[in-house]
């Protein structure tokens, strides 16, 4: 394959869940874009935090509930959210979910 593209015939089956944690592979990285999977065992959350710059999840796979601010959502399969730069936000699995992580490095920032 050219360095003009990636392919990922099965994106999800790029991580494999691990007993009590959680792993991350970045899939892409140039100036604009981050990508990042993530697999999460039952239990296992990414405490509050801030990107500093917008951001899409994409669950894969699984139940997750994610707190963006104030507000609460139930993420399952299929489940897309988008985030403006500097929003406060959390990610607790609850079943083994797997999630992609988009950051647009090369959006502007709405701050």
């Amino acid at each position: 394959m050219s360095d003009l593209a990636k392919t990922y015939l099965d994106v999800a089956a790029e991580v494999e869940i691990q007993a009590g944690g959680t792993i991350s592979k970045t899939l892409h990285q140039d100036d604009g874009l981050k990508v990042v999977l993530f697999g999460f065992d039952a239990g296992q959350e990414l405490s509050e935090h801030t990107a500093a710059v917008p951001a899409i999840l994409q669950f894969l796979d699984g139940d997750a509930t994610v707190t963006l601010g104030d507000e609460t959502i139930h993420a399952s399969t299929g489940t897309f959210v988008h985030m403006a730069a500097n929003l406060s936000h959390s990610i607790t699995a609850n079943t083994p979910t797997k999630m992609l992580l988009l950051l647009l490095k090369g959006a502007k920032s709405n701050a």
